[in-house]
């Protein structure tokens, strides 16, 4: 079986998760910034199978496209040319950052470990990828 991959899209860094080959356990994978993240995602896909790539869909409490949509939507269609070959999922966003600061506070990560935005990006989109999964009933 291949991997899943989330990907919490930022204008600035983009946090990555991954699940096993079985796609049972989502896991953070690392934190790149925005403009190297093609790259990274072609020589990790030289040695990772991965069957689909979630991108998190930012939405507003009113269910509608949020302000930073407008950097997804662009990201989203090159990324399809880019990898014609792997499934492209959007999924709901909303609250993951405060769900991971909620996560990193009950694991009792100290106030300056908590400030580290790539980890937030990080688990946020682990947050991403196992709410992906439940979805799809893994």
């Amino acid at each position: 079986m291949a991997r899943i991959l989330a990907i919490d899209y930022g204008s600035k860094r983009v946090g990555l998760a991954v699940t096993d080959p079985l796609q049972i356990i989502a896991s953070g994978l690392t934190t790149v910034h925005s403009k190297d993240l093609i790259s990274y995602l072609e020589n990790y896909l030289k040695k990772e199978s991965v069957e689909c790539i979630v991108v998190g869909e930012p939405k507003t409490l009113q269910n509608e496209a949020s302000d930073s949509a407008r950097y997804i939507e662009p990201f989203v269609t090159h990324l399809t040319r880019k990898f014609p070959h792997i499934k492209i999922a959007r999924f709901d966003e909303r609250f993951t950052t405060s769900m991971a600061h909620q996560t990193m506070l009950m694991g009792g990560l100290n106030k300056k470990a908590r400030a580290n935005k790539d980890t937030v990006d990080m688990i946020s989109a682990t947050i991403i990828l196992q709410d992906y999964l439940t979805f799809i009933g893994k």
